[in-house]
């Protein structure tokens, strides 16, 4: 819960507003409640502990009833309007379906750039213009060669396109060249994945986050997978901005019904890429909870220079194919 002194004439009124609203917080919560300065001398912060999911929303209006009612009979009404009181729950509320992005940025402050990091995202943002613009361009021969190749040996749209899951929880469409039979049902690969993520999956050491022997991938589609050719339409998803050269993997909707609390970190720190420290560190043969954790490296030690030795590491790890399917 964050209370917060939005307009007062002076700063010594609103020193004194804020100390009313200060007794009314201490009268009204629990002491297993953590209170603070959220924004000092402006926003007061109060983490409710131990809410039950269901208990979640009588919980508010409990507590927003209580603090409003000693408030008032402090304050004048048009003072109690003056300070708005509002709730933020962690981890998200929502469906991870829907489309609006999961991140509340009142829960994660930290993540606001600094002066300094905003220019080294731009640098970055430069690097994905240019290389993406470079990739296409030199790239297009290939790109007119696979398209045809995709559209002759299969029925069904050359691109394939998927909801993913990107930064912050912001969905956009998702590019590939199409490698599986038209219409071909997600319930397969749904599945296996919960179990991969849980743990739950076969082969030790050889798991792998995507299936061996998938039935929906076409004669074409084994071969694009195995080079990674059906991931050059991502270029377009760099040029518009919603991925970077280097960065996570863009995580599937249905995957986040599956994440531990501690996996939903990867989603918010850095934009998903094209090739990431996963990628050229075993790729598919990587376990999860493993990927999870280079993902979070590469976010704390991101740097244009660790870009740069990714990006060099990629065509090694494409041209291997060890871990791609």
């Amino acid at each position: 819960m964050l209370l917060e002194a939005v307009s007062f004439s002076s700063r010594e009124k609103k020193a004194e507003i804020l100390e009313k609203v200060i007794r009314a917080v201490l009268s009204t919560t629990r002491q297993t409640d953590l209170k603070g300065w959220y924004d000092k001398g402006q926003t007061l912060g109060v983490i409710l502990t131990e809410v039950d999911r269901p208990a979640i929303s009588p919980a508010i209006s409990a507590v927003r009833g209580r603090v409003i009612a000693i408030l008032l009979s402090q304050l004048s009404i048009r003072q109690v309007n003056d300070i708005h009181i509002s709730f933020h729950i962690f981890p998200e509320d929502g469906d991870p379906r829907d489309d609006e992005p999961s991140a509340n940025a009142r829960l994660y402050p930290d993540l606001s750039a600094n002066g300094t990091d905003r220019i080294s995202r731009a640098f970055k943002r430069m690097m994905d213009i240019g290389g993406s613009l470079a990739a296409l361009t030199i790239l297009s021969p290939l790109f007119i060669i696979i398209a045809l190749a995709v559209k002759l040996t299969s029925k069904g749209p050359i691109l394939y396109r998927q909801t993913r899951v990107g930064q912050r929880g912001a969905r956009f469409t998702f590019l590939k060249f199409r490698s599986m039979y038209q219409a071909s049902e997600p319930q397969l690969h749904q599945e296996y994945v919960k179990k991969f993520i849980a743990g739950q999956t076969d082969g030790g050491e050889e798991a792998i986050f995507k299936l061996r022997d998938d039935p929906r991938v076409t004669l074409l589609g084994r071969l694009i997978r195995k080079s990674s050719l059906d991931e050059l339409p991502q270029f377009l998803n760099v040029l518009k901005g919603e991925m970077s050269l280097v960065g996570p993997r863009p995580a599937i909707p249905y995957e986040l019904e599956t994440y531990d609390r501690w996996h939903r970190a990867r989603l918010l720190e850095a934009k998903p890429g094209i090739t990431g420290l996963w990628q050229v560190s075993g790729r598919s043969k990587t376990k999860f909870d493993d990927m999870v954790r280079l993902d979070l490296r590469y976010a704390r030690d991101w740097s244009l220079w660790l870009d740069l030795k990714i990006l060099m590491k990629t065509p090694g790890a494409v041209l291997s194919g060890e871990g791609a399917y």
